[in-house]
């Protein structure tokens, strides 16, 4: 294959924040998907899931507190929900973008299971934040689950869940056949459905996978060109926020960690797409990461924005 291949990860503002935003929102995720596809990229996307997971385990257990008869959806269940979903919007409107320009070309989503470790430190101090606020008998009745729950002042208390680091991932094969058949793949959506094996059965872990984390494993797995990150900056900026930030346009991995020990890029946000790229590239030598805006993503590609990091 002559091509570019490159994952590509999509952030929030790819996709909205509830189901009506979402299907405008992909629309416009579309275009800059397709613009990628005619710069001669073979694409895999994954992307993030956070407002969706939480809404489809708001509404879950919503459900059964009006009907007792209902079971609460466990968190993995949550997360394959949120594949299916995000996924169908994202392979319809890229179709029918891709066909608009004359490119009759197949996207597939795959329902993808990630392993990780049961006895990872994550699951001793969960730090993502899910589903809806609750009352004090609410959260109680969760710590009695073995849950964990955190207090917000004046509002409540909210689900708190782990964040472990993936292991394998379980679909990968079928990802690879698809991407080496020069199809557009969706995989691995919202890190993948978090699942620990016992004697070769996948049970589902109530956990969440850091999307930026999966994205950089799946690049070096499928031993992509490229790993581009799509978020809601142009670019990667020195001293974020503060009145003399600047701009990086380009930086090597030892560059990036020394910037990581500096404490510059914030947790939760630019750290994760960081670390991701360290990662793909520390497997995937002659690799390129990407990290720009979708409205920058073509001319970040042609080298007129956004940011390259390499070893």
């Amino acid at each position: 294959m002559s091509r570019k291949t490159a994952v590509v990860s999509l952030g929030h503002d790819a996709l909205g924040y509830t189901t009506g935003a979402q299907r405008d929102a992909v629309k416009v995720t579309a275009g800059a998907l397709a613009d990628l596809v005619e710069e001669d990229y073979q694409l895999t996307i994954t992307h993030s899931n956070g407002p969706q997971v939480s809404m489809i385990h708001k509404a879950m257990t919503e459900l059964h507190r009006v009907y007792i008869d209902y079971t609460p959806a466990p968190m993995c269940v949550c997360s394959a929900m949120s594949q299916g979903y995000v996924g169908y919007d994202i392979q319809n409107a890229l179709r029918s973008e891709l066909l608009s320009r004359g490119i009759p070309k197949s996207v597939s989503t795959i329902l993808t299971q990630v392993t990780v470790d049961p006895y990872d430190e994550a699951f001793y101090e969960p730090t993502k934040v899910i589903g809806r606020y609750m009352a004090k008998e609410d959260a109680e009745t969760e710590i009695k689950k073995g849950n964990y729950v955190r207090e917000y002042p004046g509002k409540g208390y909210r689900r708190v869940v782990a964040a472990p680091k993936p292991i394998d991932i379980v679909e990968i094969e079928a990802i690879r056949t698809l991407a080496e058949a020069d199809q557009v793949v969706i995989a691995c959506g919202g890190g993948g459905i978090p699942v620990i094996e016992q004697q070769h059965v996948l049970k589902g872990a109530s956990a969440v996978i850091e999307k930026d984390a999966i994205a950089g494993k799946l690049a070096a797995d499928l031993n992509c060109d490229e790993l581009i990150i799509l978020t809601g900056v142009e670019c990667v900026y020195r001293n974020y926020g503060s009145e003399n930030q600047t701009p990086v346009t380009a930086m090597t991995v030892a560059e990036a960690k020394a910037e990581i020990n500096q404490g510059q890029f914030e947790a939760g946000t630019m750290l994760p797409k960081i670390e991701a790229a360290i990662a793909y590239l520390e497997k995937v030598k002659k690799g390129r990461v990407l990290i720009t805006s979708m409205k920058k993503v073509r001319d970040a590609v042609k080298g007129r924005a956004g940011t390259v990091i390499t070893q």
